[in-house]
This record gives structure tokens, sequence and C-alpha cells, in this order.
């Protein structure tokens, strides 16, 4: 009761005293645990690749599914999530989805076949979406305007330490256990997660809420399921085939109805008055494509250290830990945090990006003859998303009322989930297509590295199907780097507009 009480006071930011919450950096950290469980689930699958591939025998397309299926659903239902958060309290939803995340994540370790695994992953992203949302939503309700960009700084810390730090857990996991207890060490984190929040997090809301758009909530879902399904499928049943068009057809059908339901109720998931802020618009295009070439990038980057350079899980998961020590080292000496307002937003966004995407590219082009390479590039990319990722997310919540943390959240979050599942898809099926044109004849139409290894019956098939390997993952990895630096540009053009725009509108 005391716990509610004081939540009270906290639902109204106005209503804070100096500083905030007075518990407010125990909160954070509380807060931050169920944020990295949810955001290791993203990239902790990555490095178990290979034994799913052997044990479960799944394809090439049913290994992105188990990944992709994850993200997808948060995708779809982080803005419903939102607005629940909004009307029915923050500390219920993380509480609600640390329960879900956990009971997925059991149900994922019994997994005895791909199409199982798929669902519990997909399960465990309604209780992502939950989390998700209200993480970041948290911070901005707690801390006042002088510490904010501080928190967020810490909150972006651990969030990319989610997408760096999953392929060392999951290596060292895998090195020791089957590949269920990848899926089973989230258990014990939820419990402790779900004990601190009760404990600690006080209740927010915004006291008016809105109606919880669940249309909208499925025909996002569908739309954004239909494109991605697409770009999946495309490499493997080509792309002018019926199952492909008409996927891509249903989504972009699907989500085009989407935007206009929004347009016209009254209660929309996805207020298209945000998309009039360029701040707004430009960190949502920053933040996709951060999330594009950081989920594409390590999907493959995995693939390149145990299949190409013949690394096990474990030494896998230790050859990507320095991406996330250098992620985590500037955030937490609070780096970002000063060069954000000596550089400003858009500066600050386009360095970030651009580090980001040169790293892709050196990872790309000095990576294929040893581990020196990709050192090179995991420290520039760990550079680049310690600048760009907390810069977007206070440019984001910056463009929103604070009574709408959790929308703003879950709108983020929508976006950033799906640029990371488009950038699986994406540079996955630009890795297959590549692989698949430069295969030698004696392992034509195999639809993954293994398979095509097994099928070669000389020495010289076996090192061509490995150079068609190591060709795919460079262009894989160059596209990305491309779209990370074009993300960045187009981010810093649109927030320097709006910067202009509003220093101009008084005196107008």
């Amino acid at each position: 009761m005391t716990v509610s009480t004081a939540a009270d006071a906290a639902s109204v930011p106005s209503g804070q005293s100096p500083g905030g919450h007075p518990q407010r950096w125990l909160i954070l950290a509380v807060i931050c645990l169920a944020q990295l469980t949810v955001l290791l689930d993203n990239t902790i699958l990555n490095v178990a690749v290979p034994s799913l591939a052997r044990e479960m025998d799944a394809s090439t397309a049913e290994i992105q599914w188990m990944i992709s299926a994850y993200s997808l659903v948060q995708s779809g239902l982080l803005l419903t999530a939102g607005n629940a958060a909004d009307r029915y309290g923050r500390k219920k939803m993380l509480v609600a989805g640390l329960a879900l995340f956990g009971i997925g994540s059991l149900f994922a370790s019994l997994a005895q076949g791909a199409g199982q695994l798929i669902a519990a992953r997909a399960g465990m992203g309604i209780g992502g979406a939950l989390l998700m949302t209200t993480t970041l939503a948290v911070v901005v309700q707690i801390f006042d305007e002088a510490e904010r960009t501080k928190a967020i700084g810490l909150w972006g810390a651990v969030s990319s330490l989610g997408f760096a730090a999953g392929p060392l857990i999951g290596g060292s996991l895998l090195e020791h256990f089957w590949w269920g207890s990848i899926f089973l060490i989230n258990i014990p984190v939820a419990l402790l997660g779900l004990i601190a929040v009760i404990w600690l997090v006080p209740e927010s809301k915004d006291p008016v809420g809105d109606q919880p758009d669940l249309l909208g909530a499925v025909l996002s879902t569908i739309g954004m399921t239909g494109v991605v399904y697409a770009i999946i499928a495309g490499p493997d049943h080509g792309w002018t085939s019926v199952r492909v068009l008409l996927s891509a057809f249903v989504g972009v059908v699907v989500l085009t109805g989407f935007a206009l339901w929004e347009r016209h109720i009254p209660y929309p998931m996805l207020d298209m008055h945000f998309f009039r802020d360029r701040r707004f618009v430009g960190a949502v295009a920053g933040g996709i494509l951060v999330a594009f070439g950081m989920g594409g990038s390590l999907f493959l980057l995995t693939q390149h250290l145990q299949f190409v350079l013949g690394y096990d899980a474990l030494d896998a998961g230790l050859r990507t830990a320095p991406l996330a020590l250098v992620i985590v080292a500037l955030n937490l000496t609070g780096v970002g945090a000063r060069l954000l307002p000596k550089l400003g937003t858009p500066l600050t966004i386009v360095s970030g990006m651009g580090l980001l995407a040169v790293g892709l590219a050196l990872i790309a082009v000095l990576g294929a003859d040893g581990y020196g390479g990709l050192l090179l590039g995991l420290v520039v990319m760990g550079a680049g998303i310690a600048l760009a990722m907390p810069a977007m997310a206070n440019a984001i919540m910056s463009a929103i009322p604070p009574e709408k943390a959790g929308v703003g959240a879950g709108v983020n979050g929508t976006l950033t989930e799906f640029g990371n599942g488009l950038g699986v898809a994406v540079l996955g099926a630009v890795l297959n297509s590549r692989f698949s044109s430069l295969l030698p004849a004696a392992a034509a139409g195999a639809g993954s590295l293994p398979a095509a290894l097994a099928a070669a019956r000389t020495p010289g098939d076996r090192a061509a199907v490995t150079d068609a390997f190591s060709s795919g993952l460079e262009t894989s990895q160059l596209v990305g780097a491309a779209a990370v630096l074009a993300g960045g540009l187009l981010a810093a053009l649109l927030l320097s507009r709006a910067e202009r725009s509003s220093r101009e509108a008084p005196a107008a």
C-alpha cells in the first residue's frame, strides 16, 4: 500500500519532487534487469543456429523464423501494450510481462521441433512487448529533465548490451549444456525481476487513458508478418513466385489499412500526429536502421565465426564481447550524455551511425581472413551504438507528452524491433541469394551451409562452398552498412530541420 501511494505521486511528472522519485536509481537498475532479459533473447539464439540446424534438422528459413517470430510479435503488440500501460498502469504491465516471458521461456526450452520452438518464441514475444513498453516509460516518469538524459543513456547501455551479450551468454551455456538452457536461464531472472518490481517500482499511468486499439494490433502484426515472410521466403521460392508476391501484397495492403484506420479512430494505437514532429520522425528513421544493421549483422557474424572461421559456440560468443564492452564503457562513463549537449542531437546521431556503418564495412572487408579485422569492426560499431542509440531514444521521448510515455516507448520499441527483425530477414535473404548463386554444381540447391558442405564431394567443392558463404556474408554486411549510413544522414537532416524550425517559431 505504501508503494502504491508513492506511485500515485509519481504518476504525474509535474508533481514530482526535484530530482524525481527518491529511489529512482534503484528502480532504474530493476527495470534495466527486465529490459536486459528481453533484449538478450533477441540475440542469444544466434549462437545456437548450428545446434538447431543439426538437432532439429531446421532449414535456414525455419531458423530465421525462430529468430524473427519473437521480434515480429513484439513489433505487432508494442503499441497496444504501450496504450494498455498508460491506461491500466505501467507496473501492472511489467509484472504481467515478466510472468508471461518466464512461462514462454519454459515452453521454448521443452520444444521438440522447429514449429514448437517458433510458437514458443512468439509467445515470449507477448511478454517481451509488455516489458519493453514499460521500461523506458518508467524512466521518463521517475526522472526529471535534468537527469533524464543520463538515465536514458544508462538504459541505452543496458539495451545495447542485450544485443551484444546474447552470443557470449549463449555460447557459454551451449559449451556445457543442451540448447534449451538458453531459455531456462530466463526463468530465475524473471522471478527475481518480479520480486523487485512488486517491491520497488511505483505505479504510474495516464489518468485519462485511451481505449486499447485491438484491431490496430491485429492489422500491424499481420502486415509486418506478411512483408517479412516474403523477404525470408524469396530466396527459396523465387521472388516472383505466387507465395512470395501474395505475401508481400497482403502485407503492404494490410499495413496501408492499418495507417488509414489509425488516422480515423478517436483512440489510435499509433497517433499519426506524432509524425508531424520532425524530431520524432528523424529519431525513428535512425532507430529502425541502427536496429536493422545490428540485428542483421549479429545474425550473420555468429555464423561467420562458427561456419567460416571454425570457432565453437563459446569462442564465437567471447569474440563478440568487445562490442558489448565498448558500449557499456562509453555509456557508464557518460561519454554520450556529455557529448549530446555539446554536439547536438543531429550531429551526435549521424556521428554514431556513421561509426556503426564503418564498423560493418570493416567486418565485411577485413573479417574474411581472421579475427583481427572483425575485432576492429566490433570496436568501431560499439562506439557508434553508444553514441546513437541513447540520443535517438531521448529524441523520440522528448517529442511525446509525458503522460503518453507508454505510447512513446511503444512506438520506439515497435519500429526498433521491426528494424531488428527486418535486418535478420533482409540481410539473411541477401546472404542466401548470393550464397546460392555461387554454389558449385555438386551442392546446387542446398538450403544451408551444412547441407551444402555435406553435398560437396571433393575438397575443391567444399572450398568453393565456404568461399560462396564468405562472399554472401561480405555482400550482406556491406548492404547493412549502406542502410545504416543512409539512415544516419536522413535522421540528422530531419532533426536539424526540426531544431531550426523550433528556433524560428518564436520570431514568426
